[in-house]
């Protein structure tokens, strides 16, 4: 059985600053993350093994002059108001590109605010940086997933259109036409594709090598947005992908007739998981 790992699978830039930041203030001490630091159990387990701990928003106050991480995906400036309440010490680790969509959701929100219009983001309802994205601007913005959700939208007035930086690049641009079909004039829409083209380049180099095997096996946790996005790319491009959160996932039938194995992940899949998934392969396959 020949296996592959692909290497342009695993963290993203943002997730590994996060991670870095976690494993060098944990070298001095407890450190509390809003939320999981990564969308990734296993990867979440090994720094709770260091002396992470993860925290709710409601469990802020009781980690009043002790530290705590903003993960990459950002938080609403509410979140930032009620640390500074409590003496608890920030440790910034928002990815560079989502504080950047933060800011431009603010200003085109300060835009159609002047020309009545509306902020409308594709997004995942209740993902944490759609959640910090909303906050900035007092959850006044439109979170559409599908063309289902278009009709929450006035359109006779103009639109600012951003997107979640994970999202897929050809749903932004189909939502998009759509928007401007519905509009009394195509330019009342401004579409701003503010999605990150490091996880973007991802999607053709995944179909790719999804197609290069007889099985795939793509990896990401459950809670993954990005790796369901990932994974729907890979199973469109081979039918035998199959999504697994650990190697004891792994099921022997899959793999019947088969002579070739792609081992892949989503942005918040580490690179070592995705090396113990392809070991066990080994073990099962060729001893």
């Amino acid at each position: 059985m020949h296996i592959e790992i692909d290497q342009q699978s695993g963290f993203c830039f943002g997730v590994v600053r996060a991670i870095s930041e976690a494993e060098r203030a944990l070298a001095s001490g407890a450190v509390f993350s809003l939320g999981d630091i990564v969308h990734n159990r296993i990867e979440v387990q090994r720094l709770e093994a260091l002396g992470l701990r993860t925290i709710s928003h409601e469990q802020i106050a009781e980690v009043a002059g002790k530290r705590m991480l903003i993960r990459a995906h950002g938080e609403p400036p509410r979140t930032y108001a009620l640390a500074a309440q409590h003496n608890v010490t920030i440790i910034d680790a928002t990815c560079p590109v989502v504080a950047a969509l933060q800011r431009k959701v603010k200003q085109a929100h300060a835009e159609m605010r002047r020309v009545q219009g509306s902020v409308v983001i594709l997004g995942k309802r209740g993902h944490a940086e759609v959640v910090g994205l909303t906050g900035q601007v007092d959850e006044q913005a439109i979170i559409v997933e599908c063309e289902a959700d278009l009709e929450q939208i006035d359109f006779t007035r103009p639109i600012y259109f951003l997107s979640q930086t994970t999202q897929s690049i050809e749903r932004f641009r189909a939502l998009a036409a759509i928007m401007r079909q519905r509009l009394p004039s195509p330019d009342m829409l401004t579409a701003d594709d503010t999605i990150c083209r490091r996880v973007s380049s991802r999607e053709s180099h995944l179909r790719d090598f999804s197609m290069r095997f007889d099985v795939v096996i793509f990896i990401c946790g459950r809670k993954s947005s990005n790796g369901k996005v990932l994974f729907d790319i890979c199973r469109k491009a081979n039918a035998q992908s199959y999504n697994i959160e650990e190697e004891s996932e792994l099921c022997a039938e899959w793999f019947e007739g088969a002579s070739s194995v792609g081992v892949c992940g989503a942005t918040s899949t580490p690179e070592w998981l995705m090396r113990r998934v392809a070991e066990r392969i080994e073990l099962m396959f060729n001893h």
